[in-house]
């Protein structure tokens, strides 16, 4: 009978411990953050002993993460490549990326018919300044200030990217 109270008790206990603090970090699983360093180690699991994968270097590339310890984050790159790294290489700051081939066009106010008024090259990084409920973003790339579709870049999305 001990062992049975026992039993519920810590099943209410784990079951109530996610809705207090549902992950080490206090934040949302998954999230996007930014590389912190020119160069990040990349390694298969989360740990300095694990193997290391790549090197990313690109300060700045937005991440996802999709889980975490209280030292690591597994995350998600843009290219769909999974690895973990040390939670001192990344930053809160949203970034995004374009990854399509075309250049991406920068508007004045949310709407497909207003102003260019500078364009996103493939490839190249924004900061993310905020998304509206219409599916729009505003973001900032070297001094100028634009809106675009949200779908047209990469680090917008809040579903898990890497499956």
């Amino acid at each position: 009978m001990k062992l049975t109270a026992v039993l519920i008790f810590a099943s209410q206990t784990a079951q109530a411990a996610p809705a207090d603090r549902p992950t080490p970090s206090g934040l949302p699983v998954p999230r996007y953050v930014s590389l912190k360093f020119d160069e990040v180690n990349a390694r298969s699991g989360p740990g300095d002993d694990h193997k290391l994968l790549w090197v990313y270097h690109v300060r700045g590339l937005p991440v996802q993460v999709v889980a975490e310890n209280s030292e690591w984050r597994r995350i998600c790159d843009p290219e769909r490549g999974m690895a973990w790294v040390h939670k001192r290489t990344t930053d809160g700051r949203r970034m995004v990326i374009r990854m399509q081939a075309a250049p991406l066009p920068l508007h004045r106010s949310p709407k497909t018919e207003s102003h260019v008024i500078a364009l996103l090259n493939a490839r190249a990084m924004a900061i993310l300044v905020r998304c509206d409920k219409a599916g729009w973003c505003k973001l900032r790339v070297d001094g100028a200030n634009g809106w675009a579709p949200a779908a047209d870049v990469w680090g917008t999305d809040e579903k898990p990217q890497c499956g």
